[in-house]
Formats: C-alpha cells, structure tokens, sequence
C-alpha cells in the first residue's frame, strides 16, 4: 500500500494486504497512540492513521479552522486516494474523532468506491444528544497548566514532551485548535448504512446510558455494541489489543457477517 505518508501515514503493512484498518488522528494528539496496534492485527490487515492538518507530516498547514473545515478534508483525502493507495477499509475513530469519523462516513455513504467497509465508534456517545459539559473539557479559557493535566491524565501528553517547553507549547496550541474545531460541532441528522461497531468502557463517565439506543437510531445498517473494561481509554492492554477486538477486520477476515 503506498500512501501519501504527511496525510494517511502507513504505521503496518503487509504483503497481499485485503484491508486497511483506518484511523483518525486523536483530537489533542496524533499518530503516537496508534503505534502499539501493529501486533493484534489479523491476517491480511494494514494499518495507517489520517493525520489532521498542523501535526507531524502536516506541521506547515494551517490548522482547521472549524469542524466543517476539518471533515471536509478528511472526506477529500480518503475520496480522493487511489486504489493503489488504498483500498478496502474499516474507518475508526476514538473519542471526539469517533463523531468524525460518523461525519465522514455520512458523507461518503453514497459513495459505493470510496467509503468504508464498516465503522468502529469508540468510547463516543451519539452526536444526536449534542456535548454534554463532561464532553467539553477542557474549555476554551482554561489555563496552560490545567489543560496539561488533562492532557497527562488522558494520556496524550508524553513525559518528553512535558518536560520541553518548546513541545508544551505545541501541544498546547494543538490541544487549543482541536477544542476550537469541536466547539463548532453540530449534529445535522446524518445516518449511515455501513454496518457500525460502537466500543465503549464499561467504567468510563462520559458515556450515556441511553447510548446503544441512540447509535443503533443513526445506523440503518448491521449494528453491535462491545463494552470492554476500564474508562474512556479502556485499560492499558485493551487499547494495545483492541484491533482483535474490531468486529469488522475479523469478519471480513473469515467472510462472516459484522
């Protein structure tokens, strides 16, 4: 698979690859969370990460400016990519890049060549019921050092990178961006037909108890909902493994239904 490595950056390839498992950069993050994914592919699986414009391979580009901005050109790189590019896909999207990649899915549904095989939603309640204020932390106005903690807590802020001013005051600005992009989210009534896979943790706060119901609404295709331990993040060896947790690589492996 050769991929335009500063947008869809290849992270594990394979000869004779059916498949590539797609994921969307980390709102607040990039490619890194990905990385230890490799290992818990099944047979015949790639895997790459679409990086969002002012972050690694993309540092030079502006950032997105708001939400349509940013799916737009999500939309376009995996629309516009050739079949020697990439091929066959199962889209995933974690947390607030679980409603992108629904918002992107949706836009590309009636594109028979270009959108996903299936959809994995992970740790994200359904766009329909809107941010919840858990959902929008940080906030805009919080201080540096508040919105470093979140980051550490949640994982998305290396030791490295907290120990080097000038890499704080990236993620920072990074961080900032994102929560820009996201404040500017509005559900406008997409559906899909891919079939959906929604992942949630069984201990994680921001999920809502009505959350099947409200995705299975969204999801006029195939449907499943797996709860898996720990929090948003799950546990630290689940988030390492969850590709053998992703339904749809393991169907299309074997020929099953989702």
């Amino acid at each position: 698979m050769a991929v335009r490595n500063t947008m869809l950056v290849p992270l594990h390839r394979t000869a004779g690859a059916r498949r590539t498992l797609v994921g969307l950069s980390f709102f607040g993050g990039g490619t890194a969370p990905y990385q230890s994914w490799a290992a818990a592919l099944p047979a015949g699986t790639d895997l790459a990460v679409l990086c969002y414009p002012g972050r690694e391979g993309r540092f030079a580009e502006p950032f997105a400016r708001d939400w349509d901005e940013l799916a737009t050109d999500v939309t376009r790189t995996l629309r516009e990519a050739a079949s020697d590019e990439l091929g066959p896909y199962v889209l995933f999207g974690h947390s607030m890049s679980g409603w992108m990649a629904f918002d992107v899915a949706a836009r590309l549904d009636g594109d028979a060549a270009r959108r996903p095989e299936a959809l994995v939603l992970s740790s994200c309640n359904a766009p329909d019921r809107g941010l919840t204020d858990n959902e929008r932390r940080p906030l805009p106005g919080d201080a540096d050092e508040r919105m470093l903690r979140w980051l550490e807590t949640h994982g998305l802020l290396p030791p490295h990178v907290r120990e080097n001013p000038g890499l704080t005051e990236l993620a920072l600005e990074l961080m900032r961006a994102d929560i820009a992009v996201r404040d500017t989210y509005a559900y406008d009534g997409a559906e899909v037909s891919v079939p959906v896979q929604v992942l949630t943790g069984a201990d994680d706060p921001l999920i809502s108890a009505d959350v099947t119901a409200r995705w299975r609404r969204l999801a006029r295709g195939p449907y499943r909902h797996d709860v898996l331990g720990g929090g948003h993040f799950y546990t630290p060896e689940i988030w390492r493994t969850l590709p053998s947790r992703i339904a749809p690589l393991h169907a299309a492996a074997t020929g099953s239904a989702p």
